[in-house]
């Protein structure tokens, strides 16, 4: 089927949730992705960081293959050895003691805002319970994940939001201390903004945010949904800056692609969820694990990390050069391949532009282009994607 009869389907029966692009996927191998009809694209959105591995990596793809022969799904009654060995993975990897699984990010920060306020509750009393979160922050769309969310275009509509958030700007350390109230639990945080533009923080905010919350007897939750599983050439991106927290989320790229989110904890404060507290029908089933399993092992093991710092810091180096060539560019910022180029003017029609030559791009907070290709980007790739780049800002000039 053609794409132009698949859209006019999707009109028909899907919901307008999203503001889609005329683009029809329907196969995809590394950097690459194909449409219904034929025309070849070079990926360097990756399904919103999910692809950190490209499409269809053979280790991944080989887990799912071997483990939907075998178990796809059962209860949480039982014990799932794929998920067992996850858990291992990523707690043996990190400063925690503990996971817990579920579908997607959003959820995981639902688990983690629910973790915090009831480990707050049964140490300090019921009165702590609010969580500071930053303005432009993005932590997903549920209820509570939109209430912690700190953009006004998220929340639109879905009054009255959840009681007990916060909000103060990113990267500002007096107005986070100004928010501490006797009614504070826990600060909610991303080491990078994503969706708020890619926005990186001072080199000492997190060792101050840290302090704060000792000081407070406060948890820091980091929501690595978007940066984690290698994005910025360490597995987790708190850890350019030196310190730990309490809870961390992850999702995305844990898992190839396959939906997949975790919570990871210490050992006092996952105590606080016991039988009943918490739970996910789906959340670390075997199929999912597996993959993540594939995923988190080849990160650590195929020299990822170092490819990614290598390949990030090319690709900084050359959006850098062409800031000094086109004066629309106002700024180029980011850690690996997490990248951000910020502009004077909006950047939609350079993602059509874009995607009319075979380039997937993808811009937030109107003005910023980001760059999240694949973490198995090579060195010709990047320069394939920055000649049709050029090419488009040449005619904007």
């Amino acid at each position: 089927m053609k794409s132009s009869a698949w859209i006019d389907k999707a009109d028909k029966y899907i919901m307008k949730t999203y503001g889609r692009y005329p683009l029809v996927p329907v196969k995809g191998e590394g950097c690459y992705l194909w449409d219904a009809d034929g025309k070849k694209y070079l990926d360097f959105l990756a399904g919103v960081a999910v692809n950190n591995l490209g499409h269809c990596h053979p280790a991944v793809t080989a887990a799912l293959a071997k483990q939907a022969g075998e178990l796809i799904h059962c209860s949480n009654y039982y014990h799932i050895p794929q998920q067992i060995e996850l858990a291992e993975l990523l707690c043996t990897h990190s400063f925690a003691d503990k996971a817990f699984f579920c579908n997607s990010g959003a959820e995981a920060n639902e688990a983690a805002i629910k973790l915090a306020r009831r480990y707050s509750r049964e140490k300090h009393g019921a009165d702590r319970y609010e969580i500071i979160t930053a303005i432009s922050s993005f932590h997903g769309r549920t209820m509570a994940t939109v209430s912690a969310t700190g953009q006004e275009k998220v929340q639109k509509f879905f009054d009255p939001l959840l009681h007990g958030f916060r909000h103060v700007p990113f990267n500002d350390v007096a107005a986070l201390k100004a928010a501490i109230s006797p009614c504070t639990c826990a600060i909610m945080l991303e080491p990078i903004q994503g969706e708020g533009g890619v926005v990186v923080p001072d080199a000492t905010y997190f060792q101050e945010v840290r302090q704060l919350c000792n000081e407070n007897g406060l948890l820091l939750i980091f929501d690595e949904v978007q940066v984690g599983m290698g994005r910025t050439g360490k597995l987790f991106a708190h850890e350019h800056f030196g310190i730990t927290p309490d809870i961390m989320t992850l999702a995305k790229a844990l898992a190839g692609g396959a939906p997949i989110g975790t919570m990871l904890a210490t050992d006092e404060i996952a105590a606080a969820f016991v039988p009943g507290t918490h739970g996910s029908t789906f959340g670390g089933n075997p199929l999912v694990t597996a993959a993540g399993v594939a995923t988190v092992r080849t990160i650590l093991e195929d020299g990822i990390l170092n490819r990614t710092e290598e390949m990030g810091e090319y690709l900084l180096g050359e959006l850098e050069a062409l800031q000094k060539k086109f004066s629309f560019i106002t700024d180029v910022r980011g850690i690996g391949l997490m990248i951000g180029v910020e502009l004077s003017i909006p950047g939609a029609d350079i993602v059509k532009k874009a995607l009319e030559r075979g380039l997937l791009l993808n811009c937030a907070q109107e003005k910023v282009l980001r760059f999240v290709p694949p973490l198995i980007v090579s060195k010709q790739e990047v320069d394939e994607m920055l000649a049709i780049l050029t090419g488009i800002l040449e005619e904007i000039k």
